[in-house]
């Protein structure tokens, strides 16, 4: 068996050393001595002191795009950690026994590696782009509480240590015992990294005497107090710091995003800190908050998991709205159904506190308070849904602009959608029975966290990197390291999806011979992550010593398309300061939500798309009505040949409440052809498919029988239902036709009107 504490150590020692080797190459080469000579006593000197001076700033600064930078570097560090962590795991996978670590170290590495990753990794990362970016976006001159912003950041690197001080006392028991006898050390021989599972779960971890598991808990409860912390700065600074041209209305999303998720952590984070408190009290001091005779071990449960539900929320929501930032850009439109996705966003925050107990549903809880929180954990899914398809939409028919940014982007919402798919399953109380103890539970988590969240931070460091640094750094590298991790994460994940549900067991070290392809398939795939991590550190690390200098105040050419958000405008203004640069204009410029030129619409106006129709309600109701007498026309075919029953128009009524009556069916028919309808085709128009209008309207009309279809099926069988499904079809293209040749009639009929005044 391998010694993990010296493994880790030299990997990590490692990758020090190579980041410190960059560093000193790279001033080298952008520092030459000018006679080519040696550097003097006195310049060495003053390098010292130059060096003592930036330290002394770095740890004393309030500024809030200092403490940005210092998160993301921890977080960054945090990150390496967790991935050597993660890496090791993946290498005792490769064969079916612990030949490599030993079934305790196997499991010490998944603690460390979960607790690592969710706590230290994710969020210090969020938090840092959030105190950059968001007093930019918001038109702020700092966060609410520079300083309290100050301390929340540096409670942080001693919870760290507290929480890995097992490893870091092994390495060093394991220094000291080449120089002193095992009596005079052996506190640095009983202390060792936790392996009780990242969650913590009682009995086990009241009972284990590892003295480590104390000092993880008291660095979980001081990271606690960081993140709760920080979540009131954020708090305060999007309600009260906004410039007074930013309202409700216009912030935008990621701040929003921002908002919800500090909301979320405001109400968590306390909450683990007084469960943590109890399992020291319980450890330490006799107490039973989880021991049988007290509250018992299914205490520790909804308390953990009323933090930890919300605290996927919380890691999640800030890519979701990194994307929603990002992915515009790339595509030459603006977010399609902002107000959605805002909307959105609140309702994942409401529902995430009322879906925790579906991580408990193999356990002994009622079934019907486990029925609830089925039914909460599976609406929880629309929300989600809303999301994928508003980022979908967006990027309908787009000026794409394939880059490092857009391709983890569209990575992050495969990915997603996949991990969300999955997740909707485990939902369901059988199937999450079947498979909770499963590798699917493992695929279907880590497509989230390794997929979207990590994807979109790295998307951020790329989009943001010209700002952060005025360089450039190598964009074929990064694209080549952004389909590099997306490959990775999926060969990775969706492994582990297929091997779960055949139902191998997770949290084992050892597992039976006749899944060792697929755990090697799966290993190769994370170790393809693990590769294109190092370069992002490569690309990032040298690039911001070496890049090439940003020359222009617009670096992504946002201005072409009206998407110069505040950031880039602070920017601009920084560099026309200090290097007066003359501010950029674009050769072209466009509305972000037109691909190529501006639409004329179906209306012929031109504007956002309320005001087109507020300005065309009134040709809506004149095309819908021609599109509806057509319909009529195959539906009643349909009638009189026996394939569509007119009685099931009565449930029309009933769904708002109506009483069931035929012809207040028939009426609200009539009343969803001629008024609801036109005017959701003068909404989304511009975003279906479809050179000419009346292609635009027969896209939308066959979407639209999909729904009539399912809505008023009797149980037609054979025959009865190709000639009810094909009646549909017909009757539908023919509103479709009729609604979009009635708008082109009448636009042309008010161009000409327009003309001849």
């Amino acid at each position: 068996m391998m010694d993990r504490a010296v493994v880790e150590g030299s990997a990590l020692g490692a990758l020090a050393l190579g980041c410190l080797l960059l560093w000193l190459r790279s001033r080298r080469a952008s520092r030459a001595e000018s006679d080519g000579g040696y550097p003097t006593r006195e310049g060495l000197a003053l390098e010292l002191g130059r060096l003592r001076s930036e330290l002394y700033r770095w740890l004393t600064t309030t500024n809030h795009r200092d403490i940005g930078i210092l998160y993301i570097v921890f977080g960054t560090i945090a990150g390496l950690w967790g991935g050597v962590d993660a890496m090791m795991l993946r290498t005792e996978l490769l064969t079916p026994p612990a030949d490599i670590w030993t079934p305790e170290t196997y499991n010490a590495l998944f603690t460390t590696h979960g607790l690592t990753m969710l706590i230290f990794f994710v969020l210090p990362v969020f938090f840092g782009i959030g105190n950059y970016f968001l007093p930019l976006l918001i038109g702020a001159e700092d966060m609410a509480f520079p300083r309290v912003n100050a301390i929340g950041f540096w409670l942080l690197p001693p919870a760290l240590l507290l929480a890995r001080m097992g490893l870091l006392v092994q390495v060093g028991g394991q220094v000291l015992g080449l120089f002193l006898p095992e009596e005079s050390i052996r506190f640095f021989l009983t202390v060792r990294e936790v392996s009780v599972g990242w969650t913590l779960y009682a009995p086990l971890s009241v009972q284990q005497p590892n003295p480590q598991i104390d000092l993880l808990l008291l660095g979980l409860h001081l990271s606690g107090i960081a993140t709760t912390v920080g979540a009131i700065n954020f708090i305060a600074t999007v309600v009260y710091e906004r410039a007074e041209d930013v309202g409700w209305a216009n912030l935008d999303i990621f701040s929003w995003n921002m908002l919800v998720t500090s909301t979320l952590a405001l109400f968590a984070f306390p909450l683990l800190g007084s469960a943590l408190v109890m399992l020291l009290l319980d450890r330490n001091f006799g107490t039973t908050f989880f021991a049988v005779e007290g509250g018992g071990p299914i205490l520790w449960q909804h308390l953990f998991w009323f933090w930890g539900h919300p605290e996927v929320y919380i890691l999640f929501l800030p890519a979701t709205g990194l994307l929603s930032t990002i992915l515009p850009k790339f595509v030459g439109r603006r977010l399609f159904g902002f107000e959605f996705v805002v909307y959105s966003t609140l309702g994942l925050g409401v529902m995430s506190f009322g879906v925790w107990a579906h991580h408990m549903f193999t356990s002994a809880v009622d079934p019907r308070v486990k029925a609830s929180f089925m039914a909460v954990s599976v609406a929880i899914a629309v929300p989600s849904a809303i999301k994928i398809f508003n980022w979908i939409a967006t990027m309908w028919e787009g000026d794409v602009r394939l880059t490092a940014p857009l391709i983890l982007c569209v990575g992050g919402i495969g990915t997603f959608i996949v991990g969300g798919v999955t997740g909707a399953f485990l939902a369901v109380i059988p199937v999450d029975i079947l498979y909770h103890g499963t590798y699917y539970v493992v695929g279907h988590f880590h497509l989230i966290v390794v997929g979207i969240i990590p994807f979109l931070m790295l998307a951020a460091s790329y989009y943001w990197f010209p700002l952060l640094t005025g360089r450039w750094y190598d964009r074929r590298l990064a694209r080549f390291q952004a389909v590099l991790i997306v490959f990775g994460a999926s060969v990775t994940f969706l492994t582990l999806l297929v091997i779960g549900g055949l139902g191998l067991p997770r949290r084992q070290a050892i597992y039976p011979p006749e899944y060792q392809l697929a755990q090697q398939i799966a290993t190769v795939g994370g170790y393809v992550v693990g590769l294109s991590a190092l370069l992002w550190l490569y690309n990032v690390l040298v690039s911001y010593w070496q890049g090439d200098r940003v020359r222009t105040t617009d670096p992504w050419d946002l201005k072409a398309t009206g998407q110069f958000t505040r950031e880039w405008q602070w920017f601009e203004e920084r560099m026309v300061e200090r290097y007066d640069l003359a501010p950029a204009e674009p050769e072209t410029t466009r509305r972000a939500y037109a691909p190529e030129a501006e639409p004329e619409g179906p209306g012929g106006g031109v504007g956002t798309v309320a005001g087109t129709v507020s300005r065309n309600a009134g040709m809506a109701a004149v095309g819908g009505f021609v599109g509806t007498v057509l319909m009529a026309g195959g539906l009643g075919t349909a009638i009189l040949v026996g394939v569509f029953d007119p009685a099931s128009l009565v449930e029309l009524a009933e769904l708002v409440g109506l009483p069931p009556n035929p012809l207040l069916g028939v009426g609200l028919f009539l009343v969803g052809g001629t008024v609801t309808w036109p005017l959701l085709f003068l909404a989304f128009s511009e975003f279906l498919p479809g050179r000419l209008l009346f292609e635009t309207g027969l896209t939308f009309a066959t979407l639209i029988s999909t729904g009539f279809a399912v809505a008023f099926y009797t149980g037609q069988a054979g025959l009865a239902l190709v000639g009810y499904v094909g009646f549909v079809l017909v009757a539908h293209w023919a509103y479709g036709l009729g609604l979009t040749v009635t708008f082109q009639y009448l636009r042309a009929r008010r161009r000409d009107r327009l003309e001849a005044t």
